[in-house]
């Protein structure tokens, strides 16, 4: 009777569990410690292949609740689009180089700016495009009868709370702006979803290439996206220490150079690792090639 009651104890918590799931999720009121409970039960099952009992969760679910658990502690300045991939168009932009833009990026929304990208006005719709196209409608000469209102949101505004603007307001495109109101990026809906479920790839989505490829010497070819925690995992665990808060490779050797380095210049690591970069603009750079430290290639030698 003892393991009876222990079991029915047992069991009668882990639905208190999932019970406080549900709240979480459908907006009921939960306790305070319903988070801390979450993350110890998936804790608990961490590593199983399969779910133990039909109708548990499976590996992909419990991700999707520990990434759930998480989503409202991020921001808009966490998620979506950095300013430097931003693909826009200015406001003069001709209906047919329009066309091509659309075309070549492979998005259903386009920021539409006035001189420069802190001064977006609007976004342009992909199917107001297509109406004209496939209606043989006139063309307009240039685009602003096409411009509709996107969100404008602060970097501190709550991943949650602008999933919920999205909804509310059913645009699904938000321009993140700086404490000064510069364009900082931008965020869709998709973004968001996509902090809950992972990437979700389409038919015209391109295979992601390596951010880090090893080459000959030692060296290692890279993206200047690449992040640091990959870096030092792959590379050197020494790449992964910064004193600044950066993430990428890309950030670290602008850190260490004091500004954006030019192409062709070489910036040294302490740990001993030379980065060169290999293609840059005046705002970021873009790859670099990691040589490695002269005593990593007496080793290898």
């Amino acid at each position: 009777m003892a393991e009876d009651r222990s079991s029915v104890a047992t069991h009668g918590d882990e639905g208190s569990i999932w019970r406080g799931l549900k709240g979480l999720i459908f907006g009921a009121d939960a306790e305070e410690t319903l988070r801390d409970q979450l993350e110890e039960a998936l804790d608990r099952h961490e590593g199983d292949p399969a779910p133990d009992e039909p109708g548990d969760l499976s590996p992909l679910e419990r991700q999707m609740v520990r990434n759930l658990l998480h989503f409202g502690e991020r921001d808009a300045g966490d998620v979506g689009v950095p300013r430097a991939d931003i693909i826009a168009v200015e406001e003069r932009t001709s209906f047919d180089h329009l066309v091509q833009i659309f075309a070549e990026a492979g998005h259903s929304r386009l920021p539409v700016y006035r001189d420069n990208l802190d001064h977006i006005i609007g976004m342009v719709h992909v199917k107001d495009v297509f109406a004209i196209l496939a209606t043989g409608a006139d063309k307009p000469d240039e685009i602003g009868t096409l411009i509709r209102e996107p969100l404008y949101v602060p970097m501190s505004r709550g991943a949650l709370d602008l999933l919920a603007d999205m909804r509310a307001k059913r645009v699904h495109l938000a321009i993140v702006l700086d404490e000064f109101s510069g364009t900082e990026g931008l965020v869709t809906i998709e973004d968001l979803i996509e902090e809950i479920v992972g990437d979700i790839e389409d038919e015209h989505d391109e295979a992601p290439a390596a951010l880090l490829v090893p080459i000959d010497g030692g060296a290692w070819e890279a993206d200047a996206r690449a992040e640091l925690e990959d870096a030092a995992e792959l590379i050197d665990a020494r790449l992964g220490e910064a004193d600044s808060d950066v993430d990428t490779l890309g950030g670290l050797a602008a850190v260490i150079a004091g500004r954006v380095p030019t192409v062709g210049e070489c910036v040294d690591h302490p740990s001993g690792w030379r980065f060169e970069v290999t293609d840059a603009d005046e705002r970021r750079i873009n790859r670099l090639r990691l040589h490695p430290p002269v005593e990593r290639v007496e080793e290898d030698a």
